[in-house]
């Protein structure tokens, strides 16, 4: 970043320069033009740089105009970095610099980054200063520097080899990843969001625990806190973190209340050492928006309920010779960056039953098998099957999604915004999955911890409300009364 930072310093260094033969005005009416009169950064963790921002300073006057100062007000004390046509504000300096031409009908360019000091608080704290141009005749012009810092637990790299537990209001940020051995665990218990660095990832060996509870997701996600775009963060840009593997000798893992999603490989669990053993079990799980596999499994044992798994550019739930039992769950394969994308299902060998299970997707078929040991029970699959014989006997009391249908793919769904990449697969009220689920023993709430129907649930991990019961329109309600 800082070695950016001089490279930039440099460049605009060499254009700074032109003829001295210019007038210079000392008239108060002119002024410089800024191209912002604020510069916000984004969120940040404390001690953390920032990326480079930066603005322009134009002459817009007939002359040229002299910055006899240019200074940041509180000097060192904010940690902002400063560099002003190609002259960095050295702290040893004073943050400061002197005599910088602006010659008429040009411009400088201002480059801005910051390292927060630990503020001391569980929440973000408004970090300032003031960038002040002290003109040649005495106007002084100001553009404000703010940001948000937000003190953080930091790890570069994380050695599990005993039994631990991580829970923290504040953020958790990893740089290189996570190892957890083959004789500890690692349980991670609500409050905890998880921020991962481009490369890191968790790697089980022993067993990883996951514990949140309804409203309080445990989180897993990537580290940028900035934007791609002005209307795109980068958390909702897929492959910002490896994702997390379960290695063969990993058994008994648990998942419960865990949003994971930007990730590459969400989740990968290898070939178990001990047949039959359950290697994951996942509860009130979404895993999203991820640029490899949703969750890919071979030669394991899986439990699912009610669980998303949705937006893979490989398939959202890939199984090699696996064991799986999945109730009440949502495949939905929607990922908006590459036509190529893979499948909401597929099932390579193995055992796998599926029940109240929703699966579904832009393409015509989001469904592909090599072995006939399956069952969809009660449930809503998109593909095209035309022999009868397997469709009784593979999907009883289901329904297979043709593009013919009326209500089909996205349309199931509250929102698929694909310009800004906000989805929501809660169920819309023209789903064909709405009281279509058998009730099941021992799972009378939703993947929000919302009470099931118990004579007419419906198919998929969302119990649907209706608009005059959901909290949401509640309080849309009351507000519009006020």
């Amino acid at each position: 970043m800082k070695r950016l930072f001089y490279i930039l310093m440099s460049v605009a260094a060499i254009f700074s320069s032109c003829a001295d033969d210019d007038s210079f005005s000392t008239s108060r009416n002119d002024l410089l033009s800024f191209g912002c009169d604020t510069l916000s950064l984004d969120t940040l963790f404390s001690t953390i740089p920032t990326r480079t921002y930066g603005f322009w300073a134009y002459n817009r006057s007939s002359d040229g105009i002299r910055v006899s100062q240019v200074r940041l007000e509180h000097g060192n004390q904010t940690g902002f970095r400063v560099n002003v046509d190609g002259i960095y504000l050295d702290n040893t300096t004073g943050s400061q610099a002197q005599d910088i031409e602006v010659r008429k009908g040009d411009s400088i360019r201002v480059f801005v980054e910051l390292t927060s000091p630990i503020n001391g608080n569980d929440i973000p704290q408004l970090v300032e200063d003031n960038l002040s141009f002290r003109l040649e005749s005495g106007v002084e012009q100001k553009v404000n520097l703010r940001a948000w810092s937000w003190d953080a637990i930091l790890y570069d790299s994380l050695i599990v080899d005993k039994n631990t537990t991580l829970s923290s209001v504040k953020p958790i940020v990893v740089r290189r990843g996570i190892r957890v051995d083959s004789t500890a665990t690692l349980k991670i218990i609500s409050p905890a969001t998880i921020y991962f660095g481009g490369s890191a990832g968790i790697d089980v060996y022993g067993r990883l625990t996951v514990e949140g509870a309804p409203g309080s997701d445990v989180v897993m996600r990537g580290d940028r806190l900035d934007n791609m775009f002005d209307y795109l963060p980068y958390d909702r840009v897929s492959g910002q973190w490896r994702g997390i593997h379960l290695f063969g000798s990993s058994s008994y893992n648990t998942f419960k209340y865990l949003d994971l999603h930007s990730a590459t490989d969400a989740l990968v669990c290898d070939s178990a050492e001990v047949t039959d053993m359950q290697m994951l079990i996942l509860d009130n799980v979404s895993i999203h928006n991820c640029k490899g596999y949703g969750l890919a499994a071979s030669n394991c044992s899986l439990t699912i309920r009610n669980t998303l798994i949705s937006n893979t550019l490989a398939d959202c739930l890939s199984l090699y010779n696996t064991k799986a039992n999945v109730v009440y769950s949502t495949f939905a394969q929607f990922y908006p960056f590459d036509a190529n994308r893979g499948m909401a299902v597929r099932l390579m060998g193995g055992e796998a039953s599926f029940a109240n299970t929703l699966v579904t997707g832009y393409n015509d078929d989001v469904f592909l098998t090599d072995s006939l040991d399956f069952s969809f029970d009660h449930s809503i699959v998109r593909t095209i099957i035309e022999d009868t014989v397997i469709v009784a006997e593979k999907f009883p009391s289901s329904l297979l999604e043709t593009p013919k249908d009326s209500v089909q793919g996205d349309m199931h769904f509250r929102l698929i915004d694909i310009d800004n990449l906000v989805y929501d697969f809660r169920l819309d009220s023209l789903s064909t999955a709405i009281g279509k689920a058998l009730p099941r023993a021992g799972m009378s709430v939703d993947r929000d911890g919302n009470p099931r129907s118990p004579v007419s649930p419906s198919i998929g991990c969302y119990e649907w409300i209706a608009p005059e019961q959901s909290a949401a329109a509640y309080i849309r309600a009351v507000r519009r009364r006020r």
